[in-house]
């Protein structure tokens, strides 16, 4: 199923002034940038009969075994380890159990974080970075640890942009024009998602259910590691913004402070928060990508820039 079937199914929602369908105004609101196609898989998702009825009898559960599962950690702290394991369980349940709208979004998010490190870590002054992209196009390449990747990369980020800039003597300031072209602007290579006839839980049911398998595979160290990685929206928010000398985006930021760090229970929740922080950032840079080159070509062709009509993010 291609994931514009939830622009469709949106589209073709009829508006009734009496019994106004919420998804339909969430759907057409364009006061927070939002790449659209990712907007209406969040809004499917979300109304989804999975996330209505299966999520609230499943959290309980969940939240009960990652309770259990720290109490075997305390005890036999390497029982089980292992990362191999999570990422072909994840995959396996992904690709016969998670819809198509889920499986979206959990695959764009990784296109989403690489592309906002890397365009931090572009546009510093005084800042040489490596890391390791994360590009995956299918189910199975998540596989290859891009899981734990993911946190690695955010908290190894951090530590080595703030070295380089503290040997230094620097603050966090762009070297000059602004480079927006690890900024992708359209839709990632991404497959087709499976679409079975159970293909139908919903990203944070799913979310819910991978959380005690996290505590359950990972050592202790690596599952509160990806537990506190939610926390470092506001972190990554102010990096960007301070290079755009535009800190409007931060009112849309959920997960903060990091160094009061949150119960690892509510990490289901926390995590879809953090999905759309970065939802938001990214199509944020989409803006002003797309304003940074009718300025540069207004200046080619000696005339002023013309503003962006409301609601065209992609």
């Amino acid at each position: 199923m291609p994931p514009t079937d939830a622009t469709e199914k949106l589209n073709r929602i009829k508006h009734n002034p009496l019994d106004p369908n919420p998804r339909l105004a969430l759907y057409l609101d364009t006061s927070v940038p939002l790449h659209a196609v990712a907007k209406a898989n969040f809004l499917i998702d979300v109304s989804s009969t999975s996330r209505q009825w299966f999520l609230p009898v499943v959290r309980p559960f969940c939240r009960l075994t990652i309770c259990a599962f720290k109490l075997l950690k305390t005890v036999m702290p390497r029982f089980l380890t292992s990362t191999r394991l999570l990422h072909h369980s994840i995959h396996w349940g992904l690709k016969w159990f998670v819809s198509p709208y889920a499986n979206y979004l959990i695959m764009r998010h990784f296109h989403i974080g690489t592309e906002l490190l890397q365009f931090i870590a572009a546009n510093a002054k005084g800042v040489r970075m490596e890391f390791v992209g994360l590009r995956p196009q299918t189910l199975h390449d998540l596989t290859k640890n891009v899981f734990l990747q993911h946190d690695l990369n955010i908290f190894n980020f951090i530590i080595e942009i703030n070295r380089q800039l503290n040997e230094q003597g620097l603050e966090l300031q762009p070297k000059g024009e602004l480079d927006f072209g690890c900024i992708t602007d359209g839709d990632f290579p991404i497959e087709d998602m499976p679409c079975g006839w159970i293909n139908r839980i919903d990203l944070e049911s799913a979310i819910e259910i991978y959380t005690p398998m996290y505590q359950l595979l990972l050592t202790d160290s690596d599952f509160w590691r990806a537990c506190n990685s939610l926390q470092l929206d506001e972190t990554i928010a102010l990096y960007a913004t301070t290079l755009l000398n535009d800190h409007r985006y931060l009112g849309l930021v959920n997960n903060k402070h990091p160094i009061v760090p949150s119960s690892t229970l509510g990490a289901a929740h926390r995590l879809m928060l953090h999905g759309l922080a970065a939802e938001f950032l990214h199509a944020f840079l989409v803006r002003q990508k797309r304003a940074h080159e009718r300025a540069r070509d207004a200046l080619k062709q000696d005339r002023p820039p013309q503003a962006t009509p409301a609601g065209t993010d992609t």
